[in-house]
């Protein structure tokens, strides 16, 4: 089994690329070694994100702009008529060949992303926002310590398996039968998991109670168009033709060809006044295309697998707009969007978030639980930040009890009122993945290029653990789940 492997920085005090007030922006960092698929949705469920392979939580209770990670249920996101024009639109450039500018669009997407059509989609604000530590990784042999600690799982794992034979051997066989019939009444076959998320399903739309044929709802409801509907099989009439191919991010050929940087250089120049000397090759390669996550592929999962990847929106031969996103277990992550700005009057960051959406419902046809998007972060502090609570069926992270709680207007006008909020207004709920000072013992930590052990055993061998409180704060940052399966670098001894 894969493990997941960090390093952690602790508190981050730099300029807040939002309001631009110098120290005053706050967050804790930690550099990603390697993540599995399923410990960093777990990790953007606790208001966590990625920058190339740096993952940063923003201290909402302290920073001067506080960030709310913010999703979208794709199964009930409904299109809005800005969305409407905008697939109408493409669909008539792809027609036609026509180009079409709406002024107000073309305002509303600027004034959206502070110079150009951010649409709805990832951290188009990441690289320029998040300053990175200046602070570097220790030098690890990253694939000798995921051996190391997948054979210390092993030897854990036996060790457990002896001390049952030996529970178990000293148990007498009519106890034994009692046990095992005991066992057997109160523990009945367990149902697949597939089979569960069906019948939860169906209970779910079982709830309404009336049945569509008499619903006066269902029937506006069916009638109205799609997003898939929008996004009808091309013609061969048509002037042009929209191709967009999936890229894993590991296809470095692919996803760092000269013609994606160039399109990339070409963007950050005209859409984020960027510095020319900043758009290296290296740079865009360590902020879009370097990723904690594998390539993960399983039965249970979509072809292309788990992990990062590129959509490349290819127009007749032409690369136009290129989108970075994380496939998770349970969602789409945009991380980044970026396109031609010849192409503006096609809005197409809009657009892009669009067709990512289309991309989570194609899925969640077949895998029911991934049925999430991603956006990132909602500021509503910042009003140019706010395009991204415009999607319908929004929802934001409380962040002291981590649940999630629809975006409406009464939400907003709380923000409006206080712009840190904890959005659970029960106060006696809280974190279900709590990390509390008796798991500290089994955390896992590399000690050296060759020993791994959990913090218990290691406090037991040499008295004491320097980084003690650095390994705590971290702890519950990550949560619970995430702090007893992932591999703490504990810098003390590696660095």
């Amino acid at each position: 089994m894969a493990v997941s492997i960090v390093q952690y920085f602790g508190k981050q005090n730099n300029k807040c690329g939002y309001c631009k007030e110098l120290n005053r922006g706050r967050s804790h960092g930690m550099h990603a070694f390697r993540l599995t698929c399923e410990d960093y949705q777990e990790l953007i469920d606790r208001g966590w994100r990625r920058c190339g392979m740096y993952c940063y939580k923003p201290q909402n209770n302290e920073t001067c702009c506080p960030c709310y990670t913010i999703k979208c249920d794709a199964l009930e996101f409904r299109l809005s008529k800005s969305n409407k024009r905008v697939m109408r639109r493409m669909n008539r450039f792809l027609r036609d060949g026509k180009r079409e500018v709406n002024e107000q669009d073309n305002q509303m997407s600027t004034s959206a992303n502070g110079g150009g059509d951010g649409g709805a989609t990832g951290d188009n604000e990441c690289e320029e926002l998040i300053q990175l530590p200046n602070k570097a990784p220790v030098n690890i042999d990253v694939d000798q310590v995921a051996a190391l600690a997948k054979a210390q799982q092993q030897h854990r794992r036996a060790e457990m398996i002896e001390t049952l034979k030996k529970e178990s051997s000293n148990t007498s066989g009519s106890a034994k039968i009692s046990l095992s019939l005991s066992t057997a009444a109160s523990n009945p076959p367990r149902k697949k998991a597939k089979q569960m998320r069906l019948e939860r399903r169906q209970a779910k739309l079982g709830e309404a109670g009336t049945p569509k044929s008499e619903n006066p709802k269902s029937k506006a409801l069916t009638q109205e168009k799609s997003l898939r509907d929008f996004l009808a099989e091309p013609s061969d009439n048509n002037k042009h033709k929209l191709k967009i191919v999936l890229v894993a991010s590991s296809d470095t050929q692919r996803t760092c060809a000269e013609v994606v940087h160039a399109l990339y250089c070409k963007y950050q120049l005209a859409i984020h006044n960027d510095k020319p000397a900043r758009l290296t090759p290296a740079s865009m390669q360590r902020f879009l295309v370097n990723s904690p996550l594998k390539n993960e592929k399983s039965q249970v999962g979509p072809p292309m697998g788990y992990g990062s990847f590129h959509q490349q929106y290819w127009l007749d031969d032409k690369l136009i707009a290129v989108g970075v996103i994380d496939i998770l277990p349970c969602s789409i992550s945009s991380v980044y969007f970026f396109y031609d700005p010849d192409y503006s009057f096609l809005s197409l960051g809009t657009y892009g978030s669009l067709r990512e959406i289309d991309f989570v419902q194609t899925l969640a046809k077949q895998f029911p639980d991934l049925k999430y998007y991603y956006m990132g972060f909602y500021i509503h502090s910042c009003p140019k930040m706010r395009y991204k609570g415009k999607l319908s069926a929004s929802y934001l992270l409380c962040p002291e009890t981590y649940e999630w709680f629809e975006l409406t207007d009464e939400i907003r006008s709380k923000l409006d009122a206080h712009k840190y909020q904890r959005l659970n207004n029960d106060s006696t709920a809280r974190d279900a993945n709590e990390f509390l000072q008796e798991h500290l013992k089994s955390v896992k930590l590399l000690i050296d290029a060759n020993h791994c052990t959990n913090y218990g055993h290691y406090v037991q061998l040499t008295g004491t653990c320097p980084d003690a409180d650095n390994i705590m704060e971290y702890s519950q940052l990550v949560g619970k789940i995430c702090a007893l399966r992932m591999l703490y670098v504990n810098t003390m001894n590696t660095g």
